[in-house]
């Protein structure tokens, strides 16, 4: 499909697709599209990782434009690549990306900084950070063409015909080819841990006190009696130990709590140091609650940040509690 597109246009104007009488969107419109959709969470349970290839899905596609999330390993990259006749724009949820284009210093794409471009704007995304990334994508008109390259005395050439491991023409293709190979990825501990924050808006204690506060979300303890004991407790905070955790939060549990109603629900979860709590946070969203977050540095920096505890033995009605304003 031939587009027509001035530099007047790509900065702002209406954009007609020739010959059909399309109005499609300009690299700002998708930019703020994408910077919406990133900072609205839903896109978070549908994320996979995948050791052979960056995964990614179509989340929306519509007539005039289309949206991608995709994650990203650490070491995985597109290659060098063109859109076709499509304009575009992505932005970093989260993790840390670099593009790299011809004869130009990688530039380091941080989450919350939109990149657009026009047609026929070609460039290499990386993961070369140690943690994985995950980033949302829109072009217009929806991508049904990538042209891929390899750079050459400091210059690109096409390619005669693609690699296998950059992106194809044919989506629904490859989509169904690389289901076939799709094979767990085996991570350890530490890999396991950056994966799941990945997902995560993580709060420190100031922010999550101040959403207690207003009785914005439901405040939960996930650590086991014996350490509750010798640490101290949070007043207002909801016991739930981490072996049962899924089954009294898990809105479609025959052994739920009557307060998870729905997969809506406000949940921040704390342990002692913030590592389990943020593993249990994303098994939360596995099931759904995709709100589910936990806060940074556990009871232990909520005692630091001086803010309401119950010590080791003392009765809950002999320490401060919090109020709603």
């Amino acid at each position: 499909m031939e587009i027509r597109r001035d530099e007047q246009l790509a900065h702002g104007g209406e954009i007609t697709s020739a010959g059909s009488g399309m109005i499609l969107k300009t690299s700002e419109e998708l930019a703020g599209i994408i910077s919406l959709v990133a900072s609205s969470n839903r896109w978070v349970d549908r994320v996979r990782l995948r050791a052979e290839h960056r995964w990614y899905e179509r989340l929306y596609d519509g007539a005039d434009h289309d949206i991608w999330v995709i994650s990203w390993l650490p070491g995985q990259s597109t290659g060098f690549h063109d859109h076709g006749d499509s304009a575009g724009a992505f932005v970093v949820a989260t993790g840390i990306l670099e593009e790299h284009r011809p004869g130009e210093q990688p530039l380091t794409i941080r989450p919350g900084e939109p990149r657009i471009f026009g047609t026929g704007y070609a460039h290499d995304v990386r993961n070369a950070s140690l943690a994985p990334a995950i980033s949302i994508h829109a072009y217009s008109p929806p991508l049904s063409e990538m042209n891929e390259y390899e750079l050459a005395g400091g210059e690109l050439v096409p390619r005669e015909r693609a690699s296998e491991e950059a992106e194809g023409t044919d989506w629904k293709r490859r989509e169904n080819k690389e289901k076939l190979n799709d094979r767990p990825v085996v991570l350890s501990i530490e890999q396991v841990l950056s994966v799941a924050r990945t997902r995560l808006q993580r709060l420190p204690p100031d922010v999550v006190y101040r959403e207690l506060i207003g009785k914005q979300a439901l405040f939960v303890d996930i650590r086991p009696e014996g350490q509750r004991a010798i640490e101290g407790t949070i007043p207002g905070a909801l016991v739930i130990e981490r072996n049962v955790l899924e089954w009294r939060l898990d809105p479609l549990s025959s052994a739920r709590l009557p307060v998870a109603t729905d997969h809506d629900l406000r949940v921040i979860l704390f342990c002692s140091e913030g590592y389990t709590s943020s593993l249990a946070a994303a098994a939360l969203q596995d099931l759904g609650l995709w709100r589910a977050t936990d806060m940074i540095g556990g009871f232990h920096a909520w005692r630091l940040a001086g803010l309401p505890i119950a010590e080791a033995g003392q009765s809950s009605s002999q320490c401060s509690t919090l109020r709603a304003s």
